[in-house]
């Protein structure tokens, strides 16, 4: 049996829920500068963790963005 990381080894995110990546993100930056490093209004308007996953989960731009800044920040560390 192959290890899960084998079969996407060039996919950062591969077994990364999104939870996981929002909930990270809002640890280290919190709402209000999330709001100000991507222009959503789920992370300016009355944020929750579960009002943004709902939002991200049926919007592929957003949620392109978050990833991205994930990636971005774990590369820095």
């Amino acid at each position: 049996m192959t290890d899960e990381k084998e079969k996407q080894p060039n996919n950062p995110l591969h077994g990364v829920r999104l939870v996981d990546v929002l909930d990270y993100l809002v640890q280290k930056y919190g709402f209000k500068e999330l709001g100000e490093r991507i222009k959503i209004r789920c992370f300016t308007n009355n944020p929750t963790l579960k009002s943004s996953l709902t939002f991200l989960r049926k919007t592929p731009w957003a949620r392109e963005k978050v990833e991205e800044l994930y990636i971005k920040t774990k590369n820095r560390e």
